[in-house]
């Protein structure tokens, strides 16, 4: 296998690739290193490259399978699932002994003291982290061009944003600079870059992954997830992510079997809703659009029942931005050194109160949204409203007009976030401009195996979208 296929196999791949002595931990990093350090400069994806304790990492774990202390089968001691294999986190998830910025300049200098919870499931794995990828300023923004760092490009187009707010760990992930990328998803963040990349991203359920050590801060509308080239992956970093940990405020059972074998299980007939309109946010613009038909067209191909129907999603609207600006207010970062929409959007902040009553309603809104799937196993959606825009586009636009910008155009994805519903984004295939086109998957409540099991078939029946882009190659 040449350098550029190694780069872009599969992480399941690599793992057993490792396992059966064919590559080492150190050769996969050292690969992975040698394209952040010639590519990234054009990319922007890595806020901070932990080249040191990967190197590190890779060589103790080569050491051990040099030395004959486990078996390539997995026998005494078993290897951990992704033994060996580079990952990347998002920074916005703390590292220890690594910068945490948060997508914010006058953080360059906090040094993380913990392992996020999601760090510590990825280490016990057997992962090797290769760095901390960009994200939008707290994580704000459906585009990453933080004040004080290179904005993050799309590999298929570097004119074109990778999405946001998880834009660095899709920029790099589809570049070809790391083997699987984590993120979260708090209103699109993970979605959005798997679409705007050609990737497969997963918002799991509420209580799917844990928030510890530290607590919820939106009321359950975010959450750590996978961005990984195929849903394989994406499913087996799912398991990964997934658990309860002690004190967690809501939380679900491990699934049973695992999301990895509903990868490979046959899906029955399903009831499939879909829709490419939001009310009142407005319709798809025409590549949206025809991404959601040609996958109704397939749907429909492979013994689906689909019926054109969506569930309400006006009502979310106003509660969702109240606790989604709220996350500007509780980061505690001063509004001086805040880019000018989180500044706009900590001076619309209200009282505790207001917050309250938001977070009252949009749960109210959810029962209807979540009782829509009593009748309906999938609801397929865009995942956003138009093609990605290009670096900068916005940039001369007010706060206020970037803000309804930024809600018109996510108008898909909050709806999953407000609802607690698993949702997934693949790739379709590519517009005129090459670039990726993309739907989502929603899911009734705790049923993410349904939609990995549904998006490996829409995947297999689709073969040809798989390639990388020519600026990795």
């Amino acid at each position: 296998m040449n350098q550029i296929d190694l780069a872009f196999s599969p992480a399941l791949q690599q793992a057993e690739l490792i396992r059966q002595r064919q590559v080492s931990p150190l050769e996969l990093v050292e690969l992975y290193l040698e394209r952040i350090q010639r590519l990234d400069p054009q990319l922007g994806s890595y806020f901070t490259v932990m080249a040191e304790s990967a190197l590190a990492d890779a060589k103790a774990k080569t050491e051990m399978l040099s030395g004959g202390g486990v078996s390539p089968g997995g026998g005494t001691p078993p290897l951990p699932p992704f033994f060996g294999v580079p990952i990347s986190i998002k920074d916005l998830n703390p590292v220890a002994g690594v910068a945490c910025t948060y997508g914010n300049p006058a953080l360059l200098n906090q040094i993380a003291e913990y392992d996020d919870g999601t760090v510590t499931r990825i280490r016990s794995a057997g992962f090797v982290l290769l760095g901390k990828t960009a994200t939008s300023e707290l994580g704000s923004f459906p585009y990453t061009e933080p004040t004080g760092f290179p904005s993050a490009r799309n590999p298929w187009n570097l004119e074109y944003t990778p999405g946001g707010s998880s834009g660095g760990a899709a920029a790099a992930l589809a570049a070809g600079l790391c083997a699987i990328a984590q993120g979260s998803d708090g209103g699109g963040s993970i979605r959005g870059p798997a679409a705007c990349c050609g990737l497969v991203g997963i918002k799991p359920s509420r209580g799917r992954v844990s928030q510890a050590p530290a607590g919820d801060r939106l009321s359950g509308i975010a959450t750590n997830g996978p961005i990984a080239r195929n849903v394989a992956d994406a499913a087996a970093l799912l398991d990964v992510m997934s658990g309860y940990v002690t004190g967690d405020p809501y939380w679900l059972p491990d699934p049973k079997p695992s999301f990895l074998t509903a990868s490979k299980e046959k899906v029955g007939a399903l009831r499939i809703a879909f829709s490419t309109s939001i009310p009142p946010l407005g319709k798809a613009d025409a590549v949206c659009q025809q991404a959601v038909m040609q996958t109704v067209k397939l749907l429909e191909e492979l013994g689906h029942t689909v019926e054109e129907q969506c569930p309400d999603f006006s009502g979310l609207v106003e509660p969702f931005q109240v606790v989604w600006q709220s996350s500007v207010a509780a980061s505690g970062i001063p509004a001086e050194v805040l880019q000018s929409v989180n500044r706009f959007l900590l001076a619309r902040t209200g009282s505790a109160g207001e917050y309250l009553r938001a977070v009252f309603q949009m749960q109210m809104v959810s029962r209807q949204i979540v009782a829509f799937f009593d009748t309906v196993d999938v609801l397929v959606l865009p995942v956003y409203l138009h093609s990605p825009i290009r670096v900068g586009e916005w940039a001369n636009l007010s706060a206020e007009e970037t803000f309804q910008r930024i809600i018109h155009w996510i108008a898909p994805c909050p709806a999953a976030n407000a609802t607690g519903l698993p949702a997934i984004a693949i790739p379709v295939g590519f517009d005129d401009n090459g670039l990726p086109m993309s739907v989502q998957l929603i899911g009734k409540p705790a049923a993410e195996a349904t939609l990995i099991s549904l998006a490996a078939q829409l995947e297999a029946a689709q073969p040809g979208i798989s390639h990388p882009p020519a600026f990795a190659t």
